[in-house]
């Protein structure tokens, strides 16, 4: 009830909210569509999820803090990243005055072309710094297991970093040790995500939020059934890094 409570009192609540049951609109209209639907119940479905997009309240990000970062990478992308989000905002208001009425002669696609182009680039930065987190942790957690192993009088095994007596180019042996360097990667890296909860969740959200630019801008056609159900899981993920403030990733 606490949570609920503190999630309640944040500003970005509602639009949370309102985002979630945007898709959610989304894919249920999808989902009468296909099912035969009555066409005044999908026209009603679909009145809605734009009032819901009308509705929502964006507030700008500010990239004043990441600035001041000392990591170069981590600043570089998550002050591109809230540039380009403030510039999708933008674009997004324009596209509520015109369809709002405010604005009657503004070209609603172009603007929406426009508005999404830099959503897409915002999430490539964010997916960009997330790749960047994890091969750093990838490294940390790798380093620490060789200092376990060498600490326990043991060893990293001699294939793994080396290609043995024979040489990299012996036949039979290439393959197999490039196997399972890439298992042994893989485990790492599942082990990194189990271990940074925040992380995986950015990763998981940001993939998510990926499709709809990529579906909008005619560059990957996902469906609007697709479209809806990753803007929804995205939302639920928001929304619960409101709940539980210590899965949002910082910084």
């Amino acid at each position: 009830m606490d949570a609920w409570v503190r999630f309640s009192a944040q500003s970005q609540a509602r639009e949370r909210l309102c985002r979630a049951a945007q898709y959610a609109c989304s894919l249920l209209g999808h989902a009468l569509q296909k099912h035969g639907a009555s066409p005044e119940l999908q026209k009603q479905i679909r009145q809605l999820e734009g009032h819901l997009s009308l509705g929502r309240k964006h507030a700008l990000e500010s990239a004043k803090r990441a600035v001041h970062l000392s990591d170069v990478v981590l600043r570089f992308c998550i002050t591109v990243s809230h540039l380009n989000r403030a510039l999708y905002f933008a674009c997004d208001n324009v596209l509520w005055a015109g369809k709002s009425g405010l604005a009657p002669r503004v070209d609603q696609e172009k603007w929406a072309q426009r508005s999404f182009r830099y959503y897409l680039f915002s999430l490539i930065m964010n997916l960009s710094r997330d790749a960047y987190e994890i091969r750093l942790l990838m490294e940390q957690e790798s380093s620490a297991c060789s200092r376990r192993l060498k600490g326990s009088g043991g060893g990293a095994p001699r294939g793994i970093e080396t290609a043995g007596p024979g040489g990299p180019g012996t036949p039979g042996r290439g393959l197999p040790q490039l196997a399972l360097k890439l298992q042994l990667r893989v485990l790492l890296l599942a082990r990194v995500l189990r271990g940074h909860p925040p992380l995986l969740l950015d990763v998981v959200r940001n993939a998510c939020d990926l499709f709809i630019p990529l579906d909008k801008l005619g560059l990957w056609r996902c469906g609007p059934g697709i479209v809806g159900l990753c803007g929804l899981v995205s939302s639920i993920l928001s929304i619960l890094t409101l709940i539980c403030p210590w899965l949002r990733l910082k910084p």
